[in-house]
């Protein structure tokens, strides 16, 4: 099942969806109907510039949802929560799907408003995910600082075109969690989960606003391509990634694709491969049954102890430890 829609100011998501499945929408809150899955999507508008979407549901189909960019300018901001183990592909811009990380989808993501992308939601998974929709003036209310960081200020600026993505750390994975099971019969829930919300806009922003600068002017086209080489550096893990191969990949020169590599992952393109290696290790040892050498010759590594001092670096314990644990 796909479904289309363009970005325009004006576009509820909501009410659209359910007309695309011939479905109707109550109180805010579209039921999935019974021939599709079950589960939910609800709205919860908290004022005119601020807003959020629960998504929970399983499907007996593949979802894909594709946003098409308005030619009608839209300052919209909007950050996308979601926390599930199992793969979600994201694109932008025609590109080939891109899985947010190998093995932990969870994942955060502030856009603007003027890409296309398409999101793909697999069948017989439950997936749990939240879009949050501010604009600029509500988000700098919020954030309420006299010198945001040059992060905040593309964010909360007019005109830009960004993409930001951030790992969901416990806490926020708790926070939605939790949100998604309130009971919203409670004549306060909305005030409790405006309040998770703003608790959730705290940790993104605050995450967003340590990172060194953002002063590398992006678009579309340089989106696209940064998607695509991440895609090639989580590849093949046993192989650390070629600056120069990246770029040329990438149709960029190698200062250009580090700077915005690091602006947009808020990383290096080596820490980013080595924290992907850390990641599918973590996997193998817990999931996979593998003993710690086999795991770290899977991974690329011909010296087992350098393997461990890195994983405990990332972990806080040894390789052996941590496949027990």
């Amino acid at each position: 099942m796909t479904f289309s829609f363009s970005a325009t100011p004006d576009f509820d998501f909501l009410t659209s969806f359910a007309r695309h499945i011939r479905a109707e929408v109550h109180d805010n809150v579209l039921e999935i109907p019974k021939h599709l899955g079950h589960g939910y999507i609800r709205k919860i508008v908290f004022g005119p510039d601020f807003e959020i979407t629960l998504h929970q549901f399983l499907l007996k189909e593949d979802l894909i949802i594709r946003r098409n960019a308005s030619a009608i300018a839209s300052d919209l901001i909007t950050v996308f929560f979601y926390s599930n183990d199992q793969p979600l592909a994201i694109t932008y811009n025609n590109n080939p799907q891109v899985l947010f990380s190998g093995r932990d989808n969870s994942a955060i993501q502030v856009t603007s408003n003027d890409l296309s992308s398409v999101i793909c939601f697999p069948a017989q998974r439950l997936i749990n995910y939240m879009v949050i929709a501010i604009r600029p003036a509500s988000l700098k209310e919020f954030i309420s600082v006299d010198k945001p960081s040059s992060v905040l200020e593309i964010i909360t600026g007019n005109g830009s075109s960004f993409l930001f993505f951030e790992n969901m750390a416990a806490e926020p994975k708790l926070l939605l969690k939790n949100m998604i099971a309130i009971d919203m019969g409670d004549m306060l829930s909305n005030f409790y989960v405006r309040i998770k919300v703003q608790e959730l806009l705290y940790h993104v922003f605050y995450k967003l606003s340590l990172r060194e600068h953002a002063n590398q002017a992006i678009n579309s086209a340089d989106i696209s391509r940064l998607l695509y080489i991440r895609d090639e550096i989580v590849r093949d893990l046993s192989k650390p990634p070629v600056l120069r191969e990246l770029s040329q990949i990438a149709a960029m020169s190698e200062t250009k694709l580090k700077s915005l590599f690091k602006q947009t992952y808020g990383t290096t393109i080596y820490n980013y491969f080595q924290q992907a290696r850390m990641e599918e290790a973590a996997f193998l040892l817990k999931k996979g049954k593998r003993s710690v050498a086999q795991v770290g010759y899977d991974i690329g590594f011909t010296n087992l102890s350098h393997f461990s001092r890195l994983f405990e670096r990332h972990y806080g314990q040894n390789p052996k430890r941590f496949s027990y644990s």
